[in-house]
């Protein structure tokens, strides 16, 4: 399954795109997203059951470079997919704005927890939680900070821990927005006194804190819980007591003017799906959280969704369409 995926991934990237300008196949859905590709197959298993019919890929990518591929194919005239699923809102009120996503209101929507555009251009799918992580089999749990604010003051982990390149993953992004609205700017000044390190994809910060090269790092829950479940490792997650940021990514339709199959029926069919208990069940066997009201299960390992909510730090999703090239300037000139 992951050769399946790697060769779509592959094949969408390399076809010109000028392939995007013909009728498209009726039966095609094709879905972009930033999902981690363990999560995409357990996904996929579940839709191919529900719709034998239709013929449904995932191409992956981060969200900075899907972002650039839907940019590029909207000047070539036509998008290469059919639904997006990206990091954070804040991308899906821009695709509104430029006309992009088809209007439709779930059957779901009644049962979701999470705010969705009230004319059905975009709804929540996961949440995603930006949290902290340490290796108890290195350092103690008093030895790492537990806070986001802690992070940058504590003298001990300057030079030894991580977050991913906001200018490629939308929940740091997302995160540095939060943080920024939370702390001001010197926060993001104070990420670069403390030497924070880049690493470009959340796996190898993992493994240089299961070596202990970082003290502690900045990542995506279900990382961590998905290294607990399927490796049985010590790594723990630390939800910081200044508030997790939660970041509920979405789903949309791309509108027949601009999707590649120009089906946008079908494609409504598989968002309510995505948002139905079943979708969402296996959303959660992917480490996320749900989006339903009192959905019954919660990710391997982690606290209850309601419990993160209470203690959580907002995203501001005008603040990160509107500041963004601001906070990444700040960002970039501080490292």
């Amino acid at each position: 399954m992951k050769k399946f995926i790697c060769l779509i991934l592959i094949i969408a990237f390399s076809i010109p795109l000028a392939f995007a300008g013909g009728s498209g196949e009726r039966n095609k859905i094709v879905i972009y997203t930033s999902m981690y590709e363990e999560i995409i197959e357990i996904v996929n298993n579940e839709l191919q059951k529900k719709f034998p019919r239709y013929n449904i890929e995932f191409v992956y990518g981060g969200t900075g470079r899907l972002q650039h591929r839907i940019a590029t194919e909207q000047a070539s005239g036509r998008l290469g997919c059919d639904i997006v699923m990206l990091a954070e809102p804040a991308y899906s009120l821009e695709l509104k704005e430029r006309g992009l996503l088809h209007p439709y209101i779930s059957r779901e929507a009644s049962n979701l927890a999470f705010d969705y555009d009230p004319q059905g251009y975009w709804y929540p799918v996961r949440i995603n939680n930006m949290v902290l992580a340490f290796n108890p089999q290195r350092y103690s749990r008093s030895a790492v900070p537990n806070s986001f604010n802690y992070l940058v003051n504590d003298a001990n982990v300057r030079g030894a821990f991580s977050m991913r390149n906001p200018n490629i993953s939308g929940t740091t992004m997302a995160t540095l927005t939060a943080l920024r609205d939370r702390y001001g700017y010197e926060y993001i000044d104070a990420l670069a006194r403390q030497n924070i390190q880049i690493e470009y994809g959340s796996f190898e910060a993992v493994r240089k804190l299961e070596t202990g090269e970082y003290r502690v790092i900045m990542v995506l829950e279900e990382t961590i819980l998905q290294k607990r479940e399927q490796e049985n490792s010590n790594l723990e997650v630390i939800y910081p007591t200044d508030g997790t940021v939660m970041i509920p990514s979405t789903i949309m339709i791309i509108n027949n003017r601009w999707s590649a199959g120009r089906n946008a029926k079908a494609a409504e069919e598989v968002v309510d799906w995505f948002l139905s208990e079943e979708g969402q069940n296996a959303i959660v066997s992917g480490w996320m959280h749900s989006v339903r009201k009192d959905f019954p299960r919660i990710p391997y390992g982690a606290r209850p969704t309601n419990e993160i909510r209470a203690n959580s730090i907002p995203v501001n999703w005008d603040n990160n369409i509107r500041h963004r090239d601001e906070i990444l300037s700040r960002f970039e000139s501080r490292r």
